[in-house]
């Protein structure tokens, strides 16, 4: 059952850049199909960097609203309001785990 607790903390704390990730992508792709109607490379260049550079962000700033709006979603993904990974369970366990030493 550790094993399992510690799979999806390490999944909560990856799963906020892998979704701007994701979503920059995806913007990026949507950018280069508006590009293809342009004749000037840069020109298409520039739609498909701001389209995945817009969805990206607008991804993110959604994904970190659904985490402050949700405690029970920060509890299982064990991340902060900010999606930063809580260690504060993890430090207190570990602090209880090991004994002092002893002089």
């Amino acid at each position: 059952m550790r094993w399992v607790r510690l799979i999806f903390r390490v999944f909560g704390w990856l799963l906020t850049p892998f979704l701007a990730w994701a979503a920059s992508f995806f913007g990026a792709v949507a950018g280069a199909l508006i590009a293809l109607r342009f004749d000037d490379p840069f020109r298409g260049l520039a739609v498909t960097a701001i389209c995945g550079a817009a969805t990206g962000f607008a991804g993110l700033l959604l994904w970190l609203e659904y985490l402050r709006r949700s405690p029970e979603v920060r509890e299982v993904l064990a991340v902060t309001v900010d999606g930063t990974p809580d260690t504060t369970e993890s430090l207190i366990s570990e602090a209880l785990r090991t004994p002092p030493d002893q002089e």
